[in-house]
């Protein structure tokens, strides 16, 4: 007789995102789920281009749908003494400061795409040697450019701004964390011996981290005016960093960790050098995996931690491209323009869209990402004639996410020298046909879609579950396969409406003067 019950040793996967969190409970080391709860997370826009959350709330959605998904599993026949560990996964780079005795925030989170930062950007560069105001002079270091995306730039807005953080991190008397840092510190006990720790994932995202080390780099500190106090201990994305301290999962090893982008990597199972996935949300990421070579981008591309699975382990790296507006783009049409009434139906009038119409949209709402790195971009529609039709607006955003998927493959392409065969795909917009064909015809290489839409979540179980069991780790698990799509136009044709859409590109920049 197993000591398990009738689904054997399962793996708790925390899946934090932006606009929602869940827990889901897989069957250990498999793409099997047993048990999901999910839930919505509140945004608030204090001013425009400023995004935030709430820490607390953050917490008790978490805490929520553990609880949830645990009642779900105990009615299927489970038992919460099934669960071997917990795995972590996050939206990456979203700032959170806490009083480390309390617990209680000093502010609200400021998340991954809040653009207030710009000033404190401008601030920076020009304390960079020689007046030369170079964005990338801290990229060999970090792997990274100087923007208001990276979290050192927004801790360094909230030192700056919030005199309690001020006094804090002066004192010493605060902790800083990504959302992953955030979460387990609590789940260990808080204010009562929490384990203040991050992954090298997470932590390859703050500037703050040397990309060759792993090791919090001191030039770095001094550059943004850090105080290592405040900061968490780096770890692998795959150990154990501590138990949980509370509630139905009292006693449970926490030993998994990986940014979202990452985890959907290992949960598409990307992991040999040369393979590449996009994940399409509320933004769009494409990683490429790199194996143990760091490529520095010449191209406007990240260099950024993969993994590591376990402490002894080298890290693996991959090169990110990622385009801030992908979902985003059709919440907009919803709730802005009112051309939708909800982002299930932009398929469906899309493919209303006559070919008469060559509209072409560039969600450049706040700047654009990579490869461009352009605060002073801002959104535009082009080719408009009195033919078009809010059918072809719509059209334009699924093609504007697939465009920029096509910039940051080209960049790719051009830095690593080996053309990618085929894209692996996963998230929200996936489920959305038409704009998988569209992706497929824009790139000219298969694009295939995961047979398995819990690709982030899978992700985090499978390095908790190797965290604790480190016998298994890397071993393919078997996937339901999923859907390929085929380039169904000619060379000729994806070369001038990618020629259309860099008109458009060019017409987008500069509008924003500040």
């Amino acid at each position: 007789m197993s000591e398990f019950g009738k689904f054997g040793p399962l793996v708790g996967a925390i899946d934090e995102g932006t606009s929602s969190a869940r827990f889901i409970i897989f069957k250990a080391n498999s793409s099997e789920v047993v048990a999901v709860h999910q839930k919505e997370l509140e945004q608030h826009f204090p001013q425009e281009g400023w995004v935030e959350q709430d820490p607390l709330q953050i917490l008790d959605v978490v805490t929520t749908c553990i609880e949830k998904a645990l009642e779900q599993l105990i009615s299927l026949g489970g038992s919460p003494k099934d669960i071997i560990t917990v795995g972590v996964t996050n939206q990456r780079e979203t700032t959170i400061v806490w009083d480390k005795s309390t617990g209680k925030p000093l502010h609200n989170a400021i998340v991954w795409l809040d653009m207030r930062t710009t000033s404190t950007i401008d601030k920076l560069l020009d304390s960079v040697p020689n007046k030369t105001r170079n964005t990338n002079y801290l990229k060999p270091l970090c792997g990274l450019p100087l923007s208001p995306y990276f979290s050192a730039v927004k801790l360094r807005w909230l030192s700056d701004k919030v005199n309690i953080i001020n006094k804090a991190m002066k004192k010493g008397t605060c902790y800083f964390g990504t959302v992953d840092t955030w979460i387990i510190w609590n789940l260990t006990g808080g204010p009562n011996g929490g384990k203040h720790v991050t992954d090298v994932t997470n932590a390859s995202r703050t500037m703050l981290m040397n990309i060759e080390t792993l090791k919090w780099d001191p030039l770095l500190l001094k550059f943004f005016e850090v105080p290592k106090l405040v900061l968490p201990e780096i770890k692998s994305s795959s150990e154990i960093y501590g138990y949980i301290a509370n509630g139905p999962l009292k006693g449970i090893p926490v030993s998994g960790c990986l940014g979202d982008q990452q985890a959907a990597l290992v949960g598409q199972m990307c992991m040999q050098k040369g393979q590449a996935k996009a994940t399409y949300g509320t933004g769009c990421f494409v990683l490429y995996n790199t194996g143990e070579m760091r490529v520095n981008s010449s191209r406007g591309l990240l260099t950024t931690v993969a993994y590591q699975l376990g402490n002894k382990s080298p890290p693996v790296y991959a090169l990110e491209g990622s385009v801030a507006v992908a979902g985003a783009a059709l919440s907009w049409l919803k709730d802005n323009i009112g051309l939708l009434e909800s982002a299930k139906k932009s398929q469906e009038l899309a493919e209303k869209a006559t070919e008469n119409g060559s509209v072409v949209f560039v969600p450049a709402f706040s700047g654009l990402y990579a490869p461009y790195w352009r605060q002073d971009a801002r959104g535009v529609i082009c080719g408009i004639t009195e033919d078009t039709n809010s059918n072809h607006i719509v059209k334009a955003a699924l093609e504007a996410v697939c465009f920029q998927v096509r910039d940051i493959l080209d960049a790719m392409n051009q830095d690593c020298g080996i053309p990618l065969q085929l894209l692996k795909v996963d998230g929200g917009m996936t489920s959305n046909a038409l704009m998988m064909q569209l992706q497929a015809d824009l790139i000219g290489i298969n694009v295939i879609k995961a047979g398995f839409t819990e690709s982030t979540a899978l992700g985090a179980a499978l390095v908790a579950y190797w965290g604790v069991d480190g016998t298994n780790q890397c071993a393919p698990i078997p996937m339901t396969s999923g859907i390929t799509y085929s380039p169904r136009i000619s060379e000729d044709e994806r070369d001038m409406r990618y020629k259309q859409w860099k008109m458009a590109v060019d017409r987008s920049l500069g509008w924003d003067q500040n």
